[in-house]
């Protein structure tokens, strides 16, 4: 079959694209500009164009799979659409590839990347046969994508935006967080939390469906579902599900969280050494001491008590589940460390919500406490900074010194009255700058850091290598 991308240069798009090409199909497609990811594209035999320019769609498509990040007016969209070739979302033709298969689904409004390329390394380091859609580059795998023909098992992220997780119906779903996002599509939180709901209730009745406590918690407090009563936290072995009868999931539930001894899997004594993170797993199986997080983050301890969760339920022991665990070498772009000396250090992060952006401020203040630490941001659409702008003052007023860029838009045009600075004045600091890339790479290495963190889900990841060779040239 022919495919065509409208948007193939994005993360989960490139990843089908790699996919159906791997599997003999000729696929092509556009993007609005090229980028690392589109090279490689390239590289592997896909045409990619840049140009919105109906003439150079060839050949002429049997399936074109597209992105909500497309606008609807763009030429290639409309012309496509008149044509009457078969059209789908990424997340419909996501639900088709992993309709014949276990699916093992992860949602939330962070942490899904880190969750699912955990479970995927996890299941293929202790050679339990699967296949991968990833959300980043998994360092591991040095792609986005992990294809094993016999695969027993689909990995895959489930997107919330535009309710695209319910075309999935996994065998074992994932839900690590539910903080307000894409408002702009859902309303309200309320609505938001019914959407993940479904997604809920549509893994297999004999499958698992592994929620972070609170996650179901109504604004107001209350559970927008019933759990049931918790297990006595001494039972070691047949509470996991006989508390869980009366709920109004329909498949049986299994909870986590990184500091409660309520939860069915939870971590306890963290520690950190030289980077390392450090922690003991209870779960329904027992106590599994001292599990290692190679160069990794205070709040990758919660996407592992998940992943762990997910694993250990595909059949991995004690030991597959340790030397996992310890040889993951994590994300690019999350809490991904470009400078690791005793004078410098230079993080790369993808957050762009407030509660993400705190995470990695948490991270970086217990790994690095006392360290003189500059922050660049780059807003990740208009809407979100108008929401969210108080939000993201607040967090960003920890550093010692802050640099906004501009939003970057993504599928959005422009708010009247929304923009960076929206953020910068409400920001509690007199060391607060608004820089274009160029600036940035000036400014850094005069405020003499400790650590550098730059934060966003836009194109600042296109600043990172200069970013990096300039704080090489200058400070070490």
């Amino acid at each position: 079959m022919n495919y065509y991308f409208l948007g193939i240069g994005g993360i989960g798009m490139s990843a089908l694209a790699r996919y159906l090409k791997q599997q003999g199909h000729t696929v092509s497609g556009y993007d609005r500009t090229a980028s690392p990811l589109t090279h490689q594209l390239e590289a592997e035999g896909i045409a990619i164009h840049y140009d919105d320019n109906p003439t150079l769609i060839r050949p002429q498509p049997d399936l074109v799979v597209y992105t909500p990040a497309v606008p609807a007016d763009t030429a290639e969209m409309v012309y496509l659409r008149q044509s009457g070739v078969e059209m789908v979302k990424r997340a419909e033709l996501l639900g088709r590839i992993t309709a014949g298969s276990r699916c093992i689904a992860v949602a939330g409004s962070h942490g899904k990347t880190t969750t699912t390329s955990l479970i995927a390394h996890l299941l293929h380091q202790a050679g339990v046969s699967c296949t991968a859609f990833l959300g980043g580059i998994c360092k591991n795998f040095g792609s986005n994508l992990l294809v094993d023909p016999d695969s027993r098992f689909t990995v895959v992220e489930a997107d919330e935006y535009d309710r695209s997780f319910l075309h999935l119906h996994p065998h074992i779903a994932v839900v690590t967080a539910t903080d307000a996002d894409h408002l702009d599509i859902y309303g309200t939180r309320q609505a938001m939390l019914e959407a993940y709901l479904q997604f809920a209730n549509q893994t297999d009745a004999d499958g698992m469906l592994v929620v972070k406590e609170g996650c179901f918690v109504k604004d107001d407090g209350e559970p927008l579902v019933e759990f049931g009563h918790h297990h006595d936290e001494h039972e070691e072995h047949d509470h996991n599900h006989h508390h869980h009868d009366h709920n109004n999931f329909n498949t049986p539930v299994s909870t986590y969280t990184t500091h409660g001894i309520e939860a069915d899997y939870y971590a306890i004594n963290v520690r950190h050494y030289n980077g390392n993170i450090f922690f003991d797993l209870r779960t329904p199986q027992g106590v599994f001491y001292d599990l290692q997080l190679t160069n990794s983050c205070l709040y990758n301890v919660e996407n592992a008590v998940a992943a762990s969760a997910v694993a250990l339920r595909c059949g991995l022991n004690e030991y597959q589940l340790r030397a996992g665990l310890k040889s993951f070498q994590g994300i690019a772009r999350r809490f991904d460390y470009r400078i690791k000396e005793s004078g410098l250090v230079y993080i790369d992060d993808y957050a762009h919500h407030p509660r993400e952006i705190a995470a990695t401020l948490e991270s970086i203040r217990y790994l690095f406490p006392g360290k003189r630490t500059v922050g660049i941001f780059q807003p990740h659409l208009y809407s979100r900074t108008a929401q969210f702008a108080d939000e993201f003052a607040e967090v960003l007023s920890q550093l010692d010194e802050i640099i906004l860029m501009p939003i970057y838009p993504a599928r959005e045009r422009p708010i009247p009255g929304v923009s960076a600075h929206t953020i910068l004045k409400k920001i509690d600091s007199m060391s607060k700058y608004l820089c274009s890339p160029q600036q940035v790479l000036e400014l850094v290495p005069a405020l003499c850091p400790e650590v550098v963190v730059t934060l966003g889900a836009g194109n600042i990841d296109r600043l990172v290598p200069d970013l990096e060779q300039t704080l090489r040239e200058n400070l070490l």
